[in-house]
Parts: structure tokens; sequence; C-alpha cells
């Protein structure tokens, strides 16, 4: 039979003191003699009582909870930062309330909303692709609960965030595909809602006009980072009158599903594609004929700063409500050995 803890009062009436007293010597209250808090600690041993940790928080004004909403775990850059994420708030006694809103809008506003009522003490944040208005950002300002993004940032002034330098990844994408002779280089470019997708954009026109290259604008192609997105995108470049012999993707997802769909085509030349892309994932070393090269942009890295921020965030609150974190991690291009 399970039988329910022991409560305060129960100790109280064992003892026949007021529960106010049994309260104050189970914290050591210096009003309480040294003998009755010896007595109650011993009667509470015996009874298994066990303090109510959330109503404890609550009279502390804090959950000691930092909620994180992720697009989507199964991508192995978001996997890796919560892993960092959740070791960094072990470590200072924190718990993680988790969430996806699975590159949904609607879903990241119920989430925001949950978190908010749930009393998290702060929030790391990486915003869904579909996400076009970000009012529901603001509430929690409202609520004064911290917030840091994290490599997806909305297009936001006051925010704190982390993330990757995408721009020159791209210009270092786009050096690389130049140097092994490419003249014509495509971009699959994520939505154009997105910041990272304007920061590929412009390193991607950047990188041509350091080279004196003429920049063709119907090279540049957007689509939702779906399978069937990509495969349009795909389709669209391979049949453009400057058919790029190489393509920049907005990462290794993208690029696996357009080499996939390359085989589907007829041209030797589509099939002949070299491809770069962003994330550096594992994927990339098992897959056949993969990217040539892709842009790694440490999650570990902007999760263990994100979170810093974050932490500083919710330990000063005499900071000046009008200065921003706005951290930068440099990117790296790397070659796959395996291509």
């Amino acid at each position: 039979m399970i039988t329910k803890p022991a409560t305060i009062t129960q100790i109280a009436k064992q003892l026949g003191i007021s529960p106010s007293t049994v309260s104050r010597a189970l914290h050591d209250h210096p009003s309480i003699s040294l003998p009755t808090r010896e007595r109650v600690k011993q009667t509470a041993a015996e009874l298994d009582y066990e303090p109510n940790e959330r109503a404890i928080l609550f009279q502390k004004g804090k959950t000691f909870t930092i909620g994180v909403i992720l697009p989507e775990l199964a991508e192995s850059f978001f996997s890796s930062a919560l892993s960092k994420i959740e070791d960094c708030a072990y470590k200072k006694n924190y718990t993680i309330l988790l969430s996806q809103s699975h590159d949904d809008e609607e879903r990241e506003k119920q989430l925001v909303e949950k978190m908010k009522s749930h009393k998290v003490d702060g929030l790391l944040i990486s915003v869904a692709k579909t996400t076009s208005n970000f009012d529901h950002f603001k509430l929690l300002d409202r609520y004064n609960i911290p917030v840091v993004f994290f490599d997806r940032i909305p297009p936001l002034q006051d925010i704190h965030f982390v993330a990757c330098n995408i721009e020159t990844g791209s210009i270092a994408a786009v050096d690389y595909l130049l140097k092994r002779g490419h003249r014509s280089i495509g971009l699959i470019n994520g939505p154009i809602t997105l910041l990272a997708s304007g920061q590929r954009k412009e390193g991607y026109i950047r990188a041509l006009q350091k080279n004196r290259l003429k920049f063709d604008p119907s090279l540049i192609v957007n689509c939702d980072l779906t399978a069937e997105g990509t495969r349009a995108a795909l389709e669209n470049l391979v049949s453009n009158k400057r058919r790029p012999t190489a393509i920049v993707t907005f990462n290794d997802y993208v690029s696996a599903f357009a080499i996939k769909h390359t085989k589907n085509l007829e041209s030797d030349s589509v099939k002949n594609l070299e491809f770069v892309s962003y994330a550096n994932t594992p994927m990339i070393n098992f897959m056949e004929n993969g990217p040539v090269a892709s842009v790694e942009q440490f999650p570990e890295i902007q999760a263990q700063r994100a979170i810093d921020v974050l932490f500083d965030l919710m330990s000063n609150e005499q900071r000046d409500k009008q200065a921003f974190y706005k951290v930068t991690v440099e990117s790296e291009l790397v070659e796959n050995k395996r291509s």
C-alpha cells in the first residue's frame, strides 16, 4: 500500500508543537532551541518527511528551471546543442524544460506561453523556420523572463543572441568552389524569414564580388528545407540558362536531399554537381558522393555561450536593460575527405 508523504502538520501533532515551530526547526531558525530542532528532525526522519521543493522555490521566487525551445531534435546540430545545455544546467543545479516547435510557428507561440506559465527562470530559443511574426517573444519581456536566442535568430534589434558567423562561412564556401574551378555556383537557401538565409545570401554575393564575378540572382533559390522543397529548388537551378556546376546549400540535410534527387535526373552534368553545405554533421561522412565540404557551426560552443549569457542575465537583475549580448562564433570550412 502506498502511503502519502508525511507533512509538517503531522510532525507538529506528534510532537505537540505548532506547525510554524516545526517549519522553523527544519530550517535551523535560531529562535528555536537546539534540542527542539533535533527532536523535530529526528521525528521528520522517522516519518520519512520530504520538504516540498516547489513551495521552497516559490518562497525564493525561483524555479531553478530553464526552458529550451528547439526546432527539431532529430537534427544532430540541435541534439548536440541540447546535450551541452543540459550538462551546463546540471552543474548549476538547474533543470531543463525541453520543447520542440517542429518548425511550426503556431506551436512555437503556444510553447512560449507554456514556458511562461511554468515560470521558467530563463529561456533559450532557436526560432522555427516558419516563424514570420515575433510578437510572442515580447510577452516574455513583459514578464521579466530573460531570453537568449541561438543559431536561428529572429530579425529583431533588442535581443540577446549567440550565433555563428554565417556570412564568412558563405564566403569560404564560395571561395572553395571557385578554387576547384567552378564559375557558375548556385545557392539553395532557406526561407527568406530566417536571418541566416539573408546572411548566407550576403556572403555568397560578397564572395562573387571579391572575385570579380557577376552576381546572377536567378542562381539563388529559397526553399522550405524539406525534401520536396529542395527537389523543386534543385530543378529550378538545373533548368537555368547558366546551369550551375556547383551548389552551396543551406545545410547538410538540404545537400542530402539534393544529392539524392540528382540520381533521378537524366543529365550526366547534373549527376556531377558538387555541393558545399552547412553544419558539418556526422551524416556527411556516411553519404555516398556527399558534399565536398561543409561549414562547421559549432553547436556545443554556441550552446555553451548561450547558456552562459542566460546565467548572467538571470543572476544580474540590476543589469542595464538597454544593453544586449550579441555573441558571434566564427565558422570554419571543413573538407569532406571521403568525397
